[in-house]
């Protein structure tokens, strides 16, 4: 069954989000690919907040990649200068 993580992130206060962003694209979201990821969705939900939708193709594959997620978000935050701010994860049950 597919699995779905949903993670918040903020910019860091006088943080360039469209920078920010592009090192994120270019580096992070391949790195989820690799992992395993099916597909990686970045959703902006305000000047410096962004949603991002990563579908993995079960829970297995995700738990499998937890050390290596890891690792990513700590380089968003260190070099990206985003936080997280949340985070939700489950299995997909229903869609259209």
């Amino acid at each position: 069954m597919r699995y779905v993580t949903i993670t918040t992130w903020e910019t860091t206060s006088g943080a360039d989000y469209d920078l920010a962003l592009r090192s994120v694209r270019e580096k992070r979201l391949p790195a989820l690919r690799e992992m395993g990821a099916s597909r990686v969705t970045v959703v902006r939900t305000s000047d410096r907040t962004s949603a991002v939708i990563t579908e993995w193709p079960d829970e297995m594959t995700r738990d499998a990649a937890e050390a290596a997620i890891a690792a990513v978000r700590d380089k968003v935050r260190r070099e990206d200068m985003i936080r997280m701010t949340g985070e939700m994860k489950g299995a997909v049950v229903a869609e259209v």
